[in-house]
């Protein structure tokens, strides 16, 4: 009985606990340098999806989910984190804390679910599929039709131009909706700066409509209280896709023609594609190209003109946002000209 018990208690060790113990075990002869790396990096993309549950529950999904978005957002990092959660199972194996396959392995395992490195490397140098400008509208009010959280998401994600994980990782003391700003820190921005967002009136409209419930820092969380997926997000815009597929069948025309595509690829939009979107829009109604970087948390000129950049010229970009906000919605403001502005970036 008292084994039984003994055994159960193993059982139920948190993954935070492990990585915690795993580090002290596994990790020790390194330099502290690198020991803090390690944990960082563990702490940062996987503890959200895994530090509370037991090691012997964590499914392959639920590694899936930790990886997600830094498989494709930084290959390098994703290949060394799914190695740290390999080792931090196999080690609670042995200690027997978990039994079973282990749900962090490649060969056999992950590689069926997730793209092989060397493709997400090949397709970070290509473009994500985008939504031709002149599609946009059409989009936008077909996904208006969408109440779920996912939905909103992704509408918010559009509003600012932002990339999925800055907007399923926004908490609510990022916001000041009487200023009208979102100020997502470096911690949670690929390029590890401080980026401002200026929220047009529907983005803050969004916003107050958004359940806001009691001890939920997230704006735009699961429906387990946990960060959305990055899945989540895409699903709204495959179902949406497939639905134009299966509507454009019924009525005798080509499914591959239909939906929301990329005009150059052909292929399905996917969320990412809407920053690029973004950008086009920008160009064509004449919008300064920096501005329209920035907008988009991109670095912007050399080390030294970032130096004595002393603006990230929020309230322009505010006008910017606003007009965006207004094309998506079907009011276009139409060709912007831009004058140049002395000691913009000085």
């Amino acid at each position: 009985m008292r084994a039984a018990l003994a055994a159960a208690s193993a059982r139920n060790l948190l993954f935070a606990d492990a990585m915690d113990k795993w580090l002290a075990a596994k990790m020790s002869d390194r330099p502290e340098k690198s020991q803090k790396a390690i944990k960082s990096t563990i702490t940062r993309y996987a503890l959200p999806e895994l530090g509370k549950l037991t090691v012997q529950s964590i499914t392959v999904q639920d590694i899936v989910r930790a990886l997600q978005e830094v498989w494709s957002e930084k290959p390098d990092t994703g290949q060394k984190l799914r190695g740290y959660l390999e080792g931090i199972l196999s080690w609670a194996t042995v200690k027997g804390h978990r039994s079973g396959d282990n749900p962090a392995r490649w060969g056999g395992n992950l590689k069926e679910l997730l793209p092989a490195p060397a493709q997400v490397e090949k397709g970070k140098t290509g473009n994500f599929p985008a939504l031709a400008v002149s599609d946009v509208p059409r989009w936008w009010a077909e996904v208006l039709k969408r109440e779920d959280m996912g939905a909103q998401a992704l509408r918010f994600a559009a509003l600012c131009a932002s990339r999925s994980g800055e907007v399923r990782g926004a908490t609510w003391d990022e916001i000041d909706l009487d200023a009208a700003m979102w100020v997502i820190p470096a911690s949670r921005m690929k390029m590890d700066r401080e980026h401002r967002v200026p929220l047009s009136p529907a983005a803050v409209a969004l916003l107050k409509a958004v359940p806001k419930m009691k001890d939920q820092p997230l704006v735009f969380p699961s429906i387990t209280g946990k960060q959305m997926s990055d899945m989540t997000i895409s699903k709204v815009m495959r179902d949406m896709q497939e639905r134009a597929e299966k509507a454009a069948a019924l009525a005798g025309h080509d499914p591959a023609k239909a939906g929301w595509r990329d005009p150059r690829s052909g292929k399905a939009a996917v969320p990412h594609g809407l920053r690029s979107s973004f950008r086009d829009w920008a160009a064509e109604r004449g919008y300064d190209r920096d501005m329209a970087e920035i907008a988009l948390a991109h670095t912007v000129g050399s080390a030294v003109e970032r130096a004595y950049r002393r603006t990230d010229m929020i309230e322009r970009r505010r006008a910017m946002m606003q007009a965006w906000s207004d094309y998506l919605a079907g009011r276009d403001a139409g060709v912007v000209v831009q004058f140049p502005q002395a000691n913009v970036s000085r």
